[in-house]
């Protein structure tokens, strides 16, 4: 009777325990990966939002020859120069004239969404030169120009060079200034000029043995003496020197 109570009852089947334990293992895998995508995405979302650019003010300290530079990590143009140690060029970029770097609320201009470009483009290296581009007018660049010139924006003289010169599709700025070299700035021209963020350029000597070059819009050469004030300031505020 017991035999026949057993047969007509219902069956049970035991589940392996093994097998069992992978299926939970199965779960908590996808589980940590739907977490880990989660993450991820996130993470990935803001990395190309920001595009290479970081709104951390964290100060580097730079150290190129005999001089520090120590600036934050906002102002600092390339990923891997954000770090503390020796370099033998550091390249900066911010906003003129507010002098400041990369934000939330400074991304269109640095994205040049705008009709208006403002941003100005800084590289600290040793310098290879005796002298600075306006020291080097009178001595070199006044034997490759072409006189007279054009008057240019902010009281400038536009000069084109001669074809000799290797200065091929570019002008010279210069401006007269009381008591001191002029002010020299070589700018692209044509339609390089057009398609460039920043088409003029100008170096400076600043700290100990070092060349400081800006480049920035030909727009700002109107007004280029607040332009020239702005960006010495600018390098004498973060350079820290061994004399």
């Amino acid at each position: 009777m017991k035999q026949a109570a057993t047969a007509s009852g219902p069956e049970f089947e035991v589940v392996d325990s093994t097998l069992m334990k992978r299926v939970f293992y199965a779960f908590a895998a996808l589980a940590l990966l739907s977490v880990a995508i989660s993450l991820g995405g996130k993470w990935l979302g803001r990395s190309i939002a920001m595009a290479g650019y970081t709104d951390d003010t964290t100060i580097h300290e730079v150290v190129i020859g005999n001089n520090v530079i120590a600036v934050p990590a906002n102002f600092i143009r390339f990923e891997q120069a954000r770090r503390d140690g020796i370099a033998s060029r550091l390249d900066l970029y911010m906003r003129y004239p507010e002098m400041d770097g990369y934000s939330t609320a400074a991304r269109d201009d640095f994205n040049h969404t705008g009709a208006r470009k403002n941003v100005v483009f800084l590289s600290f290296e040793q310098q290879m030169m005796s002298r600075d581009m306006s020291g080097r007018f009178a001595p070199i660049y006044s034997a490759l120009i072409v006189q007279p010139g054009t008057p240019g924006p902010g009281g400038t003289t536009l000069y084109g060079f001669t074809e000799k010169s290797g200065y091929l599709n570019e002008v010279l700025a210069v401006a007269s200034r009381p008591g001191k070299d002029p002010f020299v700035a070589r700018c692209l021209s044509g339609p390089s000029a057009e398609e460039s963020l920043a088409p003029c350029e100008r170096d400076l000597q600043v700290g100990d043995g070092l060349s400081l070059t800006y480049r920035f819009p030909r727009e700002f050469l109107g007004n280029w003496q607040a332009l020239d004030a702005a960006i010495a300031a600018a390098a004498a505020h973060v350079l820290k020197t061994g004399r």
